[in-house]
Formats: C-alpha cells, sequence, structure tokens
C-alpha cells in the first residue's frame, strides 16, 4: 500500500489505521456512544458485561463512553494546541531569520529565557494562578510549545534565506510575507510537518499529565488522563479500570509516533541520481 507515492511499512499502516480510529471516535462520539457523558448506569467498578464493555467508572458511568468523550476532549485540545503552537513559532521563527539583526536576537533571548524554566513548572504556576479553563489551558501550553518550534522554523530559515530563489525574490522587490509565504515554509514543509506530529504527542501526553495532576482539564468533561487519576484506587482491588484509559493514551501516542519515523525515513531516502550512485 502506498501513500503520497511512497510505500507504507507495516508499523506506519498499523500507525495511521490506530490514528483514523480515534480520529472516527473523536468527531462521531456523540452519534455511536453507548450513552450519555455523565450517565451514572451502574455501579462503582462493575465488571464488564454486555450493557457496559469495559465495565463502570469510580461513580458508576460506562467506561467505553467515557473513554470515546476523553479522547474526543484530549485529542481535540491537542491539536488545538499544536496548531496554535505552530502558528506562533512558524511566523515568528521565520520572521527573525529573514530580518536577522536586532529582531532574531529579540526574539532568540526571549525563547532562551523560557526554555530556561522547566515547561512543567511554568505551567504549573500559570494554572494556578489564572484557573484551569481550557482556553487558558490551550493558550499556555502553545505558548510554551511555539518556543521549540521557533527554534526549528529559525533553523529551517536560516538556511533557505540565503538560498539563490530566495535572493531573486528580494531582488525582485518582494516583500517579507510574500518571501515567507512562498519561497521559504513550501521548502521547509516536510520537516515541519514531521515536528508536528512529534509535537501533538508532547502536548497530548503534557495534557494527560496535567490532568492526572488536577491541573488540566477539569469535570464534568472526561479526560483521558484525568480518568487515569480517578480510577487509580481500582487497581488496589485487582480491577481494570485505569488501564483502559492509559492504554488508550499509549496506543495514539505510539501510533502517532510510528507514521512520524515513516515519514522521517521518506525525507531521509536518497532519490533520483543519489540512489543510483
Amino acid at each position: 500500500m502506498k501513500l503520497l507515492g511512497h510505500k507504507l511499512t507495516p508499523s506506519a499502516l498499523f500507525g495511521l489505521v490506530v490514528i483514523g480510529i480515534f480520529l472516527f471516535i473523536a468527531l462521531f462520539t456523540p452519534w455511536i456512544a453507548p450513552y450519555p457523558e455523565s450517565a451514572n448506569i451502574g455501579g462503582t467498578w462493575d465488571e464488564p458485561s454486555k450493557a457496559m464493555w469495559l465495565g463502570a467508572d469510580q461513580i458508576g458511568r460506562d467506561m467505553l463512553t467515557r473513554i470515546m468523550y476523553g479522547s474526543r476532549m484530549t485529542i481535540g485540545v491537542a491539536l488545538t494546541i499544536t496548531l496554535v503552537s505552530f502558528a506562533i513559532g512558524i511566523v515568528i521563527g521565520f520572521i527573525s531569520a529573514v530580518l536577522g539583526g536586532w529582531v532574531d536576537t529579540f526574539f532568540t533571548r526571549l525563547v532562551d529565557t523560557m526554555l530556561s524554566i522547566p515547561g512543567l513548572i511554568f505551567a504549573l504556576i500559570i494554572l494556578g494562578a489564572a484557573g484551569s479553563s481550557i482556553p487558558v489551558l490551550i493558550l499556555t501550553i502553545a505558548v510554551l510549545d511555539s518556543t521549540r518550534v521557533f527554534r526549528l522554523a529559525r533553523a529551517l530559515g536560516m538556511n533557505l534565506s540565503v538560498m539563490e530563489y530566495v535572493e531573486a525574490a528580494r531582488l525582485r522587490g518582494e516583500g517579507l510575507w510574500w518571501v515567507i509565504s512562498r519561497e521559504i515554509l513550501p521548502n521547509a514543509w516536510a520537516p515541519l510537518v514531521s515536528e508536528f506530529g512529534l509535537r501533538f504527542c508532547f502536548n497530548f501526553l503534557f495534557i494527560a499529565g496535567l490532568s492526572f495532576l488536577g491541573l488540566g482539564i477539569q469535570p464534568p468533561y472526561a479526560d483521558l488522563g484525568g480518568m487515569v487519576r480517578e480510577n487509580a484506587a481500582a487497581i488496589n482491588f485487582g480491577m481494570m479500570a485505569p488501564i483502559y484509559p492509559a492504554t488508550a493514551i499509549a496506543l495514539l501516542t505510539v501510533s502517532v509516533n510510528l507514521v512520524v519515523d515513516w515519514m522521517l525515513s521518506i525525507d531521509a531516502r536518497p532519490s533520483g541520481a543519489q540512489a543510483e550512485l
């Protein structure tokens, strides 16, 4: 099987199938979930049955339904964070690379200062002071994550801004935005797409970690990390309740990484005359 003109490896195919299943669940959860998100239909940690395939959680809600809604929420927030962080990081990174001078120095020093503070501690301070509402959560993590995107975009921009076609565009009198959007961005697309997958995984795990600590997505919304924390005590009784959301977290993260590894292997392959040599 091929994708984008390249043969899929078995691991990449597995990753794409799993990602497709999660995306399908995230998009259509309200229509395919067995029960409403917060409906109490059983007892505490009821065993799996025909009515509840994965059993019940700590207050009797259907675990399968909660995992579906939790995946929808966690994936949606992580994807939004990654999109916002890339929008910020790419624009500022390319502007710094193209303009150079004091603009580049200012943004580079600002990013270095932010990177000197551990991201988790920075997030805990901001969320502890401003609260854990979803808009605050998205903006906080997106700004923190944009520092990593900035460094990649700046490095790519500096390498591409000295190419002949970029110099030709400048000599024609093209503006800054035209040079970035028409000359630099299309040629930096492949590494940025690969980085997008990696940053999504990081943000997905970061949100789950914050929710496990009680500072991420708050009830009554379902969240995979929060579900692990809420049902952690079930382990003491030999029950599987916290294992299900933890498995969903691991499965999606591994699948995205498998696809990203395949994409990176494509970028690293010699092509054309190089392959013949």
